[in-house]
C-alpha cells in the first residue's frame, strides 16, 4: 500500500464506480466490499485510517450483553453472528477472551447465568465457548485481586477481543489487495453535481495542498460523527441526524487485574456495564456514554468522567487505581443515528445501523458499530447497486480472509497483529527485530520501517497511536521515545531535522489529551 502509488492512479482514472468518504471501520469495510465485487473503488480520508473512532474502542468484538437486557434480540444476533465472522476471518486480531461478573447477591449469579445462557444459545455454532456460574472459590481463582468483601460468586461468559486501529489498517490492506485505491490525507471540500444528481468530488491533499476534482458514479458518505458535515455540503438544510455520545477509556497496569480474566460489571453508578479488559499487557478501563454537543477530531475526557470511571472500577478491586496510576487516558464519539426524541438519553439510542440515500444520490451510513462492520459494509454496497443501476454482484465478504490471516497466531509474538506478514517484518533487519526501543513498550526499528513502506504511515502519531498502539498503552513512555522515533521516521521519509522538530511539536500537544 503506497501512497505515491495510489496518487497515480487516481490521476490515470477518469471515473470511479465508487468513492467512500471516511477511512475508519465502515468506510475500510466498505472498501473491501465494493473492490471484492468488481467495483472500481476509491477511499479518501481526511486525516489517517482510524485516526477517529474506529481506533478508541474498548478492543471488544461482542454480541452485546447488554443490547440483550434491552431487549434489543436483532442487533446481538446480528453482532454475535459477524463476532463469529470476525473471529474467522481474522484470527491474527480478533481472539477469544473470557469475561467473569463477580455476584455480591445471592439472585446475581442465577440471574445473570441465565441470561448468559441466552447470549451462548443465540450465538449457536459461532459461540466462543459456554457461560458457567462459579463458586466463590473459583471466582478468586480467575480473579484474584476482585473485591471479596461480600462476594457470593460469579458467572463466566466468552466474548472477543482484538486491537481495533490493527483491524483498520489489515482492512485497508485488504482493500487494496483487492484493488481499490485508498489515500490518508485527503480532505473531501465539496460535492459536485448535474442536475441536482450527485456527480464527484472536490479534494484537497493535506500533504501537498494540491486541489481536485474526481468522478464518481455513487459516493458514500461513511465519516462517522462528522456524517452531517458532509450530508450538509449535499444538502444545507439537512437536519442533522448523528447523536454523538462520548466514551472514555483509562489504561493502568496489569497488577491491578492479575490473569488473563476480564472483569464485566453489570451495573455502574449510572446504569451501565463496565469492564476491565486485559490488553497489551495493560488493563483498559472503561467506558462511558456521555451526550457530546461538539464533534472534535480529538475529544477529551471530562474530569467527571475519569472519576466515574476510577471509581467504579474501585468498587470491584483489592488494589484501588487512582489518577497517578493512569497510563493513558482516551476518548471516543459514538456516531449513534439519532431519533426525533431529544430527552432520550444516549444510552437508549439504538446501536443499529442506518443507509439513508438523499435525493441527490449521496449514500450515507449512520451508526453501527465494530463488530458489525462487515455488515454495514454489505448492506451498504448493495445500496451502492441500487443508487448506480449496476447489475447486482453478490456480498462473498463472509468467507473472505483478511489481510495477514494466521490460523496460528501465537499472540504472546509481539508481531502477532501482522499474521503472515510478520516474517517479513523481522525480516526487514533480522538483528534488529526483537531489539525495542522501549523497556516498557515493545516499538522495533522493523515496525517503523515497515509502517512507512507498507502501510502509508506519515507521521509520528500514525507510527505511535495506530501502526502500534504505544500512545494507547503508556503516553507517558511515549513522550520518552518519541525524538527516537521521528528521527528513525525521518531516515525513512528522507526528511530534514526541520520536519523532526515540527513532527515533535505537533505530537507534544497531542499528548496533553493521553495524559492526566
Amino acid at each position: 500500500m503506497n501512497r505515491t502509488h495510489n496518487l497515480a492512479q487516481l490521476k490515470e482514472t477518469s471515473e470511479w464506480d465508487v468513492a467512500i468518504i471516511g477511512g475508519g471501520a465502515s468506510g475500510l469495510g466498505i472498501a473491501v466490499d465494493a473492490a471484492n465485487r468488481g467495483f472500481k473503488t476509491l477511499l479518501l480520508e481526511k486525516n489517517d485510517f482510524a485516526k477517529g473512532t474506529s481506533s478508541r474502542s474498548t478492543k471488544l468484538v461482542h454480541g452485546g450483553v447488554r443490547y440483550l437486557q434491552n431487549g434489543d434480540i436483532s442487533l446481538v444476533l446480528e453482532a454475535l453472528r459477524e463476532r463469529g465472522i470476525m473471529r474467522k476471518n481474522a484470527p491474527h486480531l480478533v481472539r477469544d477472551l473470557s469475561f467473569v461478573i463477580p455476584s455480591y447477591d445471592w439472585w446475581s449469579s442465577p440471574f445473570y447465568g441465565i441470561g448468559l445462557k441466552v447470549y451462548d444459545m443465540m450465538a449457536g455454532k459461532l459461540g466462543l465457548g459456554p457461560s458457567t456460574i462459579l463458586s466463590r472459590e473459583e471466582t478468586l481463582e480467575y480473579l484474584p485481586n476482585v473485591n471479596q468483601e461480600g462476594l457470593r460468586g460469579g458467572v463466566i461468559y466468552h466474548d472477543g477481543q482484538f486491537d481495533d486501529a490493527r483491524m483498520a489498517i489489515s482492512l485497508a490492506l485488504t482493500a487494496d489487495q483487492e484493488s481499490a485505491v485508498l489515500l490518508n490525507y485527503m480532505e473531501v471540500i465539496n460535492v459536485e453535481k448535474e442536475n441536482e444528481i450527485l456527480t464527484g468530488i472536490r479534494v484537497k491533499d493535506r500533504i501537498s495542498g494540491s486541489e481536485g476534482s474526481i468522478k464518481a458514479k455513487v459516493i458514500i458518505n461513511a465519516t462517522g460523527v462528522f456524517s452531517d458535515d458532509i450530508i450538509q455540503m449535499d444538502q444545507p438544510k439537512a437536519k442533522r441526524k448523528i447523536r454523538p455520545s462520548q466514551g472514555v477509556h483509562l489504561v493502568i497496569d496489569s497488577s491491578f487485574l492479575l490473569g488473563n480474566h476480564a472483569i464485566m460489571v453489570p451495573h455502574t453508578t449510572d446504569g451501565r456495564v463496565l469492564f476491565a479488559v486485559p490488553w497489551n499487557g495493560q488493563v483498559v478501563l472503561g467506558t462511558t456514554d456521555t451526550p457530546i454537543d461538539e464533534t472534535l477530531e480529538e475529544p477529551i475526557a471530562l474530569e467527571k468522567e475519569i472519576d466515574f470511571i476510577l471509581e467504579n472500577a474501585s468498587a470491584y478491586m483489592t488494589k484501588k487505581p487512582n489518577r497517578n496510576d493512569v497510563k493513558s487516558v482516551f476518548a471516543g464519539l459514538r456516531p449513534l443515528a439519532a431519533n426525533n426524541d431529544k430527552k432520550e438519553s444516549t444510552k437508549e439510542v439504538s446501536r443499529h445501523h442506518k443507509i439513508i440515500v438523499s435525493t441527490s444520490g449521496l449514500i450515507s451510513v449512520l451508526g453501527g458499530k465494530w463488530t458489525t462492520y462487515r455488515k454495514i459494509a454489505e448492506d451498504a454496497v448493495n445500496t451502492v447497486q441500487m443508487v448506480g443501476g449496476f447489475s447486482d454482484r453478490k456480498c462473498t465478504t463472509e468467507s473472505l480472509p483478511i489481510f495477514g490471516n494466521d490460523y496460528n497466531t501465537d499472540y504472546s509474538d509481539p508481531y502477532s497483529f501482522y499474521g503472515t506478514e510478520a516474517v517479513k517484518v523481522k525480516a526487514i533487519n533480522p538483528k534488529k527485530a526483537d531489539n525495542s526501543l522501549s523497556k516498557k513498550l515493545f516499538i522495533s526499528e522493523n515496525q517503523i520501517i515497515w509502517a512507512i513502506q507498507e502501510e502509508m504511515a506519515l507521521t509520528l502519531e500514525d507510527v505511535l497511536a495506530r501502526r502500534t498502539r504505544c500512545l494507547f498503552l503508556d503516553a507517558y513512555e511515549t513522550e520518552k521515545i518519541a525524538p527516537k522515533v521521528a528521527s528513525l521516521m525521518a531516515g525513512v521519509l528522507k526528511k530534514d531535522d526541520q520536519w523532526i522538530e515540527n513532527e515533535l511539536n505537533t505530537f507534544k500537544q497531542l499528548l496533553k489529551n493521553y495524559q492526566l
